[in-house]
């Protein structure tokens, strides 16, 4: 059902979702909190019963850890790449790393990242 509500509202909130994940997560650890994600749910109108919240976490939460890895959030709620997707990431993937293996030598030093990418 959730997966259903998520696909109506469209990909704007699965980004907005993604940034606002971002934000929250202050030291930068990639997790989630059973409050945080009940808090983002609510931020966008993505609210469910408190039943359906829990059968959510459980899922979610499959370690027992008391947290959820946003990757594995956002692999749940999308599944896995389709052939297609997959295909062009590798490609555009192969065509950012030979922009960066300006020496050919098969492995990128950080100073040649820092060259071509900017995290602002």
């Amino acid at each position: 059902i959730f997966r259903e509500t998520l696909s109506k509202r469209g990909v704007r909130v699965i980004t907005g979702l993604g940034k606002y994940f971002r934000q929250t997560d202050k030291n930068g650890s990639g997790f989630l909190s059973r409050a945080a994600l009940k808090e983002a749910l609510k931020v966008f109108h993505l609210e469910m019963l408190e039943g359906d919240f829990e059968s959510l976490w459980l899922i979610l939460d499959d370690s027992k850890s008391d947290k959820v890895d946003y990757g594995e959030f956002t692999h749940a709620i999308f599944g896995e790449m389709n052939e297609y997707r997959k295909a062009f990431v590798r490609k555009v993937s192969f065509i950012a790393y030979m922009k960066l293996d300006f020496n050919k030598t098969g492995s990128v030093p950080m100073v040649d990242v820092r060259k071509c990418y900017c995290a602002k």
